[in-house]
C-alpha cells in the first residue's frame, strides 16, 4: 500500500490542484508525450501487458478461491470471497461511471493520436487500471509480504502506463481508475474485518442468544 500512497502523493496535487484548463492541458500533453513519442518495438508487449488487466484480475481472485477449496482452507476462502466482492464492487463502480461521465476516448477527440484497441467503451475511469490496483491493494491487504506487494504494484502501475502507451486512456483516467480499485479493495477489506468483528464480539458476550 505505501507504494500506492506515493502515486497519489505525487498525482493528485498535479491533477486537482491546478486550474481546470491547466488540468486538462497536463492530460493531453503528458498522453501525446506517451502515445506519440512511444517506442513502437514495446507496441506488443505493452498490448500484453494491457489485456493482463482482465485476465490477472479476475484470475487472481478465482485462483484464491481454487486454491482454498482444493486446500479446504477457510482462512483463504475467506480471502479469495473478499477478493472476489472487491472486484465486483470495483468492476459496477467503474462502469457506472463510464455511463455517468461519458468521457470519449482521447484518439476520438484527438484523431493525430494512435489507438491500438476498440473505442467502443468510454473512457474516464479506466477498467484495466481500476482491476489491477484492485488486485493489487487486495493481495497486498490479505498477503502482507513484500515479494507479493511490490510485484503486484509494479505490474498494477504497468498495466496503467500501458493505457496510455496504447492512446486509449488520459492520465486522469488511469488515475481514477488506480483509486476506485484500491478503493474497492480497502472497503471491502475493511467491511470485512467489520462484519467479522461484529457477530464475535457480539455472539461472544451473548452465549444464551
Amino acid at each position: 500500500m505505501k507504494l500506492f500512497y506515493i502515486f497519489l502523493l505525487f498525482a493528485l496535487p498535479v491533477l486537482f490542484f491546478n486550474s481546470p484548463l491547466n488540468a486538462q492541458n497536463f492530460d493531453i500533453n503528458t498522453l501525446k508525450q506517451i502515445n506519440l513519442n512511444r517506442n513502437t518495438k514495446l507496441d506488443k508487449p505493452m498490448k500484453f501487458i494491457s489485456n493482463s488487466g482482465g485476465y490477472i484480475g479476475v484470475g487472481v481472485p478465482a485462483t484464491v478461491c481454487l486454491a482454498a477449496w482444493i486446500q479446504h482452507d477457510k482462512t483463504l476462502a475467506e480471502k479469495g470471497i473478499q477478493m472476489s466482492l472487491a472486484l465486483a464492487a470495483n468492476t459496477f463502480t467503474t462502469f457506472a461511471l463510464k455511463g455517468i461521465i461519458n468521457r470519449d476516448r482521447p484518439s476520438i477527440t484527438y484523431p493525430y493520436l494512435q489507438a491500438f484497441e476498440s473505442k467502443r467503451h468510454y473512457s474516464f475511469p479506466s477498467g484495466h487500471t481500476s482491476n489491477a490496483f484492485c488486485d493489487a491493494t487486495s493481495l497486498s491487504l490479505n498477503f502482507k509480504k513484500w515479494y507479493v506487494i511490490v510485484p503486484a504494484y509494479t505490474w498494477a502501475c504497468a498495466v496503467g502506463y500501458s493505457r496510455m502507451h496504447l492512446g486509449m486512456h488520459y492520465p486522469s483516467d488511469v488515475l481514477a481508475g488506480a483509486i476506485i480499485g484500491a478503493g474497492s479493495a480497502w472497503v471491502t477489506y475493511k467491511a470485512n474485518k467489520w462484519i467479522k468483528h461484529y457477530f464475535t464480539v457480539r455472539y461472544t458476550s451473548n452465549p444464551s442468544e
